[in-house]
């Protein structure tokens, strides 16, 4: 069996090359390089983690998925969706931009590869499908709200408390809007309007880097960050300095607890390593599990009073004080007397760490970025928490693939090229798993940047190793020059990407067609925001409501009795306002597999016409939407064909597949339910029947004409009876 070269290896296709393909990959990689960088950084900073995560994942990852990605201008890196969902899964975990909190990122990052290349291997890209249009539009609304009204602390410039209620937390940083630092939200809003204007205007460059550019060059010329690391006892603010002491403890004690947890957890696997199913072990373990528990709650308990006490403290305005003897107090507004000489600034507390107490009078800022590149390291796996991850890791993996799907397929269009979904389930896969190694979170394809390269005319998938290239320049040699750049700059880049990705009108379109569907979005997109910061259970109850849905309508599918309308068509008598074709047969459409599921709604459906129809002596199934039977569906057929025929009803069948006849043939059901009543058409069905029983409606309709003559007085009867006579007539021959 000969093997094709650019199955291994797809970025064999890129061969030859010519001067001219070159060069517009250049191009292509530079401009997206300039995008890239930027964007990258904003992502990191929505996962949770510090800035120049974002650059190591924008390095092996864009590499390795253009090399055994199957389209040529998908470009892989961090994206806002994955960014969000990665630090919503781990935030139970660990502390946002711990070390922990690292280590967990890349592991997932690793799960997330893991799957996507097991299910490419395997080919299953088709598993996407289960996920419908209206629940991805729900959830991909939800989450884009989320995801940009999670920056809005860091436009406004107040803190942003975590905890496992999303709503509760946005409704804490709406609260200190009248706190709002105004030199940050103008950089915010200067950021959004360069940006705009740039990329309406201009267009040479993105107006994302546009906006980096000038924002940290002012942010560097004015000194936007102002912050003082100082001494506990500095500050002289009475109640105010005793929430900060409750809050510094209420800290430490949490962080105790944290190590506890993972002490008494990893006591656990190690007693379930060992293998040993003794009561006395067992007993151990469950007693461990209920102290994590206990302190789990109790965690949570502190996490919230802290979370309150930190925007309490976000009130407070602290005021410099110098001494005539040169030392330096901060005051606050309780403490200040008069004769004391300020600064001239309202100075915010900002963090406690080592023992010192840091305040701000300035914005936030992107800070020290580490010089060099991503070391290759072994991902740190704990197996506990990879378990708790699984499920989520595998709605990402999903998400991820459904983004870069919609991506190439769009782009596909545009190029004619030939695009392997599997295939790009391989790569995406590849460069999860080759980025965990080089300090890399979860990445996926991005809109915006594919988008771009496929605009400025890329050929190949060499585009994106340029555009790696240039974040090796910038770590090697331009992070220092970032160390200004504000992080509203980097929140309004998150926010103008996700609001993007809001679409109202498909949902729309849905209501139309399917409500069901439009509700389950709907649905989904309530979910979502009701569940966040865990978003990745909004979608999986919509794949659940959507599977809930199919088995429904599976088992009750759509059954109607038909009629002839004014042009000679049988159509459903409820949806058009029809009369029945007789009394003597009935003719029912029914549009659904007849198997295990629904063989009692089959059951039902006969019933319902027998006492509907009582003179009826044949019913036809009109069965064109019959696509299979199984056991159960030939076992309940059988059954009603017996029972109908000792009530001297005839159960015949027209319109059926070549499979579902062939089925029927086999089982002895042909046999059973005899060759005349199988009609190879609904029109065909309705020929033969009239035929049949023309005759007897005829004698029938002339028994009713003399029953009513007999009981009538004189010519007012006769003359009632002759249009009735007239109208039997009709309808026989119709």
């Amino acid at each position: 069996m000969k093997i094709d070269p650019q199955r291994i290896f797809p970025f064999l296709r890129w061969f030859p090359m010519t001067r001219e393909t070159i060069r517009a990959d250049l191009m292509a990689g530079i401009t997206v390089a300039l995008l890239l960088v930027p964007q990258s950084m904003a992502y990191a900073q929505l996962a949770g983690l510090p800035v120049v995560y974002g650059l190591y994942a924008s390095i092996v990852p864009v590499i390795v998925a253009s090399l055994w990605g199957s389209c040529n201008q998908l470009h892989t890196a961090p994206v806002a969706m994955l960014s969000m969902m990665s630090a919503a899964a781990l935030i139970p975990f660990a502390t946002v931009g711990s070390d922990k909190f690292v280590e967990l990122a890349i592991m997932l990052g690793l799960m997330v590869g893991v799957l996507r290349f097991a299910l490419g291997m395997a080919r299953m890209g088709f598993v996407v499908n289960y996920i419908s249009s209206p629940v991805l539009i729900g959830f991909t609304n939800a989450a884009a709200l989320i995801i940009g009204l999670s920056q809005l602390n860091k436009i406004l410039g107040v803190p942003f408390p975590r905890s496992d209620a999303y709503l509760s937390d946005l409704l804490g940083v709406i609260t200190q809007i009248a706190q709002t630092h105004w030199p940050t939200l103008a950089f915010a809003v200067g950021a959004y309007i360069i940006i705009r204007l740039t990329d309406r205007f201009i267009r040479i460059v993105p107006g994302v880097l546009v906006a980096v550019v000038v924002a940290t060059a002012v942010s560097a010329a004015i000194g936007f960050e102002r912050k003082e690391a100082v001494p506990l006892d500095t500050v002289q603010a009475g109640a105010a300095k005793e929430l900060i002491r409750k809050y510094i403890n209420t800290q430490g004690l949490m962080d105790q607890m944290k190590k506890e947890i993972t002490s008494k957890n990893a006591t656990i696997q190690k007693l379930l390593e060992n293998g040993k199913d003794d009561e006395e072990t067992l007993l151990r373990v469950a007693e461990l599990e209920g102290e994590v528990v206990a302190i789990e709650h109790e965690l949570k308990v502190l996490r919230d009073y802290n979370n309150a006490r930190r925007i309490e403290l976000n009130q407070i305005d602290f005021y410099r004080v110098q001494a005539d003897d040169g030392s330096v107090r901060f005051h606050a507004a309780e403490t200040l007397r008069e004769g004391m000489k300020t600064d001239g600034r309202v100075w915010r507390f900002h963090s406690f760490g080592d023992g010192v107490l840091v305040l701000s009078s300035g914005g936030a800022v992107v800070g020290e970025i580490p010089r060099g590149l991503p070391e290759f390291s072994v991902p740190v796996i704990d197996s506990q928490i990879m378990l708790l991850l699984l499920p989520a890791a595998f709605v990402m993996a999903m998400i991820g693939f459904l983004e870069a799907m919609s991506i190439s397929k769009a782009i596909a269009l545009r190029t004619k090229q030939k695009v392997d979904l599997n295939q790009e389930l391989v790569g995406q896969g590849l460069a999860n798993i080759a980025g965990s190694f080089f300090n890399s979170f979860t990445v996926s394809g991005s809109f915006s940047r594919s988008a771009l390269a496929a605009k400025m005319g890329a050929q190949t998938g060499l585009f994106a190793i340029i555009s790696a290239m240039a974040v090796v320049l910038t770590l090697l040699f331009f992070t220092p020059y970032l160390y200004h750049l504000p992080q509203a700059v980097l929140a309004v880049i998150v926010m103008m990407a996700v609001f993007g990705l809001i679409r109202v009108r498909p949902l729309l379109q849905a209501w139309r067609i399917d409500r069901v569907g439009a509700i389950i979005g709907i649905i989904t997109f309530a979910a979502t925001l009701l569940m966040a910061p865990a978003i990745a259970n909004g979608i999986l109850v919509g794949v659940v409501l959507t599977l809930m849905a199919f088995v429904i309508r599976t088992m009750r599918p759509r059954s109607e009795v038909l009629g002839i309308d004014a042009d000679g068509i049988l159509k459903g008598i409820k949806a058009h306002n029809l009369k029945p074709v007789s009394e003597k047969f009935v003719l029912r459409r029914y549009d659904g597999a007849i198997m295990f599921a629904n063989a009692a709604y089959f059951e039902r459906v006969i019933i319902d016409t027998v006492a509907r129809f009582p003179k009826a002596k044949t019913i036809v199934i009109v069965g064109g939407g019959v696509n299979w039977i199984d056991a159960s569906g030939e076992e309940k057929i059988r059954e009603m064909t017996e029972k109908l025929r000792e009530q001297g009803i005839t159960l015949g069948f027209s319109s059926l597949k070549q499979q579902v006849q062939e089925a029927f043939d086999r089982s002895g059901l042909t046999e059973l339910i005899g060759w005349e009543n199988i009609y190879t058409s609904k029109n065909g069905a309705l020929k033969a029947l009239l035929r049949k029983y023309e005759g007897e409606e005829l004698a029938d309709a002339q028994a009713r004409q003399a029953a009513d003559t007999t009981g009538s007085d004189g010519e007012g009867g006769a003359a009632t009876a002759a249009p009735g006579e007239k109208e039997g007539r009709g309808q026989g021959g119709s």
